[in-house]
């Protein structure tokens, strides 16, 4: 039985008939398909109707709010979901926020590719049919080392295509102080079971040692994995067997070795003193028969999981029929053909926005911070406390957690309003500024902003002020 007040607040809802006459919903429709406005409409109606349904005491909406609820809704709909933030937090690889940013090399090269036809599995000089991965795989053999290369559309792909196609119903041997677990709650031992392996877990958390391994093999023993754990460190009183005595135990009882790397690193940071990441090349070079790492992290390229390693291996999983459903598209081969050429010709410290924010000078973070201080010190100091101070950028994305990098941030205290409530306005809406607080503070950190995007701070934080 419907209460008075249900009854009340149900007579007050519109017909959409009558909605639709009015004359804001009129002028929307001039610029809009009718049934697009008809259907938000009615779907508005019809979550009021439940609402007031499932309530005792329910809310009589007046037809200006009614409106204001199908504005939003239509807004929600045909305004674009993805769109562009300023990143102020000073993590270079935000998952969150897209992780990697592409050079212009590489956007060019992913628009073009979109854009036209181009001969992504056509063979220009014979006009018969080619292979998509060929676009890659020379580039990716030449900075490597390796005798073949694959790419699927991310590491969690590559991995599972590897153990299912070298491993599937044998026994995948690895040490328990690398089942590791990755953004999303993905596990190593969840992805094993999903391609049919079988995890044999070896040594203990902080200790594994050789002999663990050659304790373990058996008939059914069909591939010794290696996980760098770059997405975490464990310190004191630890031991692992390294990559090239994995090797000879693999080649002794004659059984593959794979090493995930999680964040392919093809520039050697470790000469700028920044991390101890292993490159590709170096885990080519101690004896891995296949190798794979992600496309966008430390690589600084499209999302892609990357495989390298020996031949005969590679080719396996080309004929595995489940690569087809893992294959990359156009704009992300293009991309990252592109990506790759920066390594090839010496250029990607210059080039690529991941490896240029993680080696930015001191003088030049200092540079930036002092600029931005000195624009927006002028519109901002009547209503808020601002300093420049020093602080720390964290490379994300999983990659070399140990590694903080020294920076400048722009200290910001509203004197007015809550710290939390200018945070969120800077979020909100357009253009969206993320950054972080501690403190009662809000931290924009300048390594993760570009100077072309001072203007946009400025503006958005003097407008906050204003309002």
């Amino acid at each position: 039985m419907l209460t008075e007040k249900q009854k009340e607040a149900l007579r007050a809802l519109p017909a959409v008939s009558t909605i639709l006459q009015l004359p804001e919903v009129k002028k929307l429709i001039e610029s809009s398909p009718l049934n697009l406005v008809s259907d938000i409409i009615s779907k508005t109606i019809e979550i009021e109707r439940e609402k007031i349904l499932q309530s005792d005491t329910p809310t009589v909406l007046s037809l200006s709010t009614i409106l204001e609820k199908i504005s939003h809704q239509y807004k929600r709909l045909t305004t674009p979901h993805l769109r562009s933030v300023v990143n102020g937090t000073g993590v270079i690889l935000h998952t969150n926020l897209g992780r990697a940013k592409l050079s212009n090399e590489s956007i060019l090269a992913a628009q073009l590719a979109a854009t036209d036809y181009t001969n992504l599995e056509y063979t220009l000089s014979t006009g018969k049919r080619g292979s998509r991965y060929d676009h890659v795989e020379d580039l990716l053999v030449q900075l490597t080392g390796a005798e073949a290369a694959l790419v699927v559309n991310n590491n969690a792909s590559a991995v599972i295509l590897i153990l299912k196609e070298m491993a599937q119903g044998k026994e995948v041997i690895v040490s328990r102080g690398q089942l590791v677990e990755i953004g999303g709650s993905f596990r190593v031992s969840e992805i094993m079971a999903q391609s049919g392996a079988h995890l044999m877990e070896v040594g203990t958390t902080n200790k594994t040692h050789r002999y663990d391994y050659e304790r373990a093999i058996t008939d059914q023993t069909g591939l010794l994995m290696k996980v760098h754990t770059s997405n975490f460190k464990i310190i004191g009183f630890t031991k692992e067997v390294c990559l090239k005595t994995l090797v000879e135990i693999g080649k002794e009882h004659q059984i593959p070795v794979y090493e995930d790397l999680g964040s392919g690193v093809l520039y050697d940071f470790k000469k700028h003193g920044i991390g101890n990441e292993p490159t590709v090349q170096e885990t080519v070079k101690a004896g891995a028969d296949l190798v794979s790492f992600s496309g966008d992290k430390l690589l600084g390229g499209p999302q892609a999981g990357i495989i390298v390693g020996k031949k005969k291996w590679i080719d396996r999983l080309k004929k595995n029929q489940l690569t087809r459903s893992l294959r990359v598209d156009k704009m992300t081969l293009a991309a990252l053909e592109a990506t790759l050429r920066h390594y090839l010709l010496e250029e990607a410290q210059d080039k690529i926005p991941t490896l240029k924010m993680i080696l930015m000078k001191e003088k030049i973070i200092e540079e930036k911070s002092e600029k931005l201080y000195s624009m927006l010190k002028p519109v901002i100091a009547e209503q808020f406390e601002m300093k420049i101070i020093d602080g720390f950028s964290e490379i994300g994305g999983g990659s070399m957690p140990d590694v903080q990098l020294l920076t400048k941030l722009i200290s910001i205290k509203p004197k007015h309003i809550p710290v939390h409530r200018f945070e969120e306005a800077l979020r909100i809406t357009s253009p969206h500024i993320i950054g972080r607080i501690s403190d009662e503070q809000f931290f924009l950190d300048v390594r993760t902003i570009e100077p072309k995007e001072f203007d946009l701070i400025v503006e958005k934080i003097q407008w906050i002020a204003k309002n």
